[in-house]
C-alpha cells in the first residue's frame, strides 16, 4: 500500500485532450498518470445505478480507486430537526451511488455554527452522524466509511478537532483532512515543516494508528479573509499555501496509505501529478 492521487470532478485539460463524457475519466485519470478519483455530487446524487456501475466497471480496469462528494447542502448541525433527517437522506443516498461504482468512501460537510456554540453544533452532528451510521447499517452499506471534512470558513463546524470528535463515534468514520481549509480557516497556519506534523499526530494520538494511516485528504492552496477560505487557487500560486512537500514527507514517515484528492482550480490533474511525482521521489 502506497498514498493514492487524484483529482476531484474533472480538469480543464480534460476537455481539451479531447474527452467528453463521465464514463472518459477512468482514462484519463490512468493516462495521466493519476490512481484515485472523487466524484462530484455536491448539487445532488444524480448518479443512475446502471451509469454508475458502469462507471465503477471502467474505473476498476484502469486501476482507478473511487471516493463521492455528498451534496454541499447537507447541514448535519442545523437547527431544524427536518434539515437534519434530510442531510441523513443525502448521505444514503450518496451512499448508495459510491457503492454501485465500487467505491467505498463519500466525504460529507458537516454545517456551520450559525447561532448557537460550537459545542451545540457539534452535539446535534454528532446525533445526525450517529442517525447516518444507523441508516447505512439498515441498508446493508456499513462497508462505506463517511469522511467528515475539515472546514475553511471561519464560522463553519470543521476544525481539526471537531472533526475527530466525530470520528469518534465510530471506527468506520474517517477523516478527510483538507489542508487548504486548515490553512484558510485559521489565516495561513502552516509555516514550518512541524506545524503540518501536528495535524499527523492529532490523529495517531485521538484516533489511533489505522485512521492515521488511511486518513483521506483534499488538497488546494486557498486565497483566504479574516472570515477564512475565499476561493481554490492553483499550485503555481506562491502568495497563499499550503506547501505540499512537508505533508507528503510526514506521509512517508507515518507510513500512511492518504488518498489525496487535489482540488486546485481547473488543474487538479496536474497539481495532483506533481503531488504523486514528489512522494515517489521520497522513496518511501
Amino acid at each position: 500500500m502506497s498514498c493514492l492521487f487524484g483529482p476531484a470532478g474533472t480538469p480543464e485539460e480534460f476537455s481539451l485532450l479531447g474527452y467528453k463524457s463521465t464514463l472518459d475519466i477512468p482514462e484519463y485519470v490512468s493516462k495521466i498518470g493519476l490512481d484515485t478519483f472523487e466524484y462530484q455530487c455536491g448539487r445532488g446524487v444524480n448518479v443512475g445505478e446502471e451509469k454508475a456501475k458502469q462507471f465503477g466497471l471502467l474505473s476498476k480496469e484502469k486501476g482507478i480507486t473511487l471516493s463521492l462528494h455528498a451534496p454541499y447542502y447537507i447541514s448535519m448541525s442545523s437547527l431544524e430537526e427536518e434539515k437534519r433527517l434530510n442531510s441523513v437522506n443525502y448521505i444514503l443516498q450518496s451512499a448508495k451511488a459510491v457503492k454501485n461504482m465500487g467505491g467505498d468512501r463519500i466525504v460529507v460537510h458537516t454545517g456551520s455554527c450559525g447561532k448557537i456554540s460550537r459545542q451545540d453544533a457539534l452535539i446535534l452532528a454528532s446525533d445526525t452522524m450517529k442517525k447516518s451510521l444507523e441508516a447505512l447499517k439498515k441498508e446493508n452499506l456499513s462497508d462505506i466509511h463517511i469522511c467528515p471534512e475539515t472546514m475553511g470558513k471561519v464560522n463553519q463546524l470543521g476544525t481539526l478537532k471537531e472533526v475527530i470528535e466525530l470520528c469518534k463515534i465510530d471506527e468506520s468514520i474517517i477523516p478527510c483532512i483538507d489542508f487548504g481549509h486548515l490553512n484558510a480557516r485559521d489565516l495561513g497556519y502552516f509555516k514550518t515543516k512541524a506545524d503540518y506534523e501536528t495535524v499527523f499526530t492529532e490523529i495517531k494520538n485521538e484516533l489511533g494508528e489505522e485512521r492515521l494511516k488511511n486518513f483521506h485528504s483534499h488538497f488546494s492552496k486557498i486565497e483566504y479573509t479574516t472570515g477564512g477560505e475565499k476561493r481554490h487557487l492553483t499550485f503555481e500560486d506562491t502568495l497563499y499555501g499550503p506547501d505540499f512537500e512537508p505533508v507528503m514527507e510526514h506521509c512517508v514517515k507515518y507510513g500512511c496509505n492518504t488518498r489525496f484528492i487535489c482540488e486546485s482550480a481547473g488543474t487538479q490533474g496536474i497539481d495532483a501529478k506533481a503531488m504523486k511525482d514528489y512522494y515517489l521521489s521520497l522513496g518511501r
